[in-house]
């Protein structure tokens, strides 16, 4: 059984930026367990010393739409 914790928000990239410093310190800690902020929760994971990393940069333009830039960046593991 999977357990799905997600939370959709529109940041400044200050906030954007220290939400990634301080995930990068939760990695580069010494616990074996992590600590991740999700919305209002925070999810404790335990990643090994190595992680699978996948990053997908896709940049889309379009007359209608206008121009869309996303960045998918998803890291797995098994504990």
């Amino acid at each position: 059984m999977a357990q799905r914790t997600t939370s959709d928000e529109r940041l400044p990239r200050s906030e954007l930026a220290a939400y990634l410093a301080a995930l990068a310190e939760e990695f580069d800690g010494e616990s074996e367990e992590i600590s991740v902020d999700v919305g209002n929760k925070s999810v404790s994971l335990s990643p090994p010393e190595e992680v699978d990393v996948s990053v997908d940069v896709i940049e889309r333009s379009s007359m209608l739409r206008g121009s869309r830039e996303t960045i998918e960046l998803e890291l797995s593991w098994k504990p």
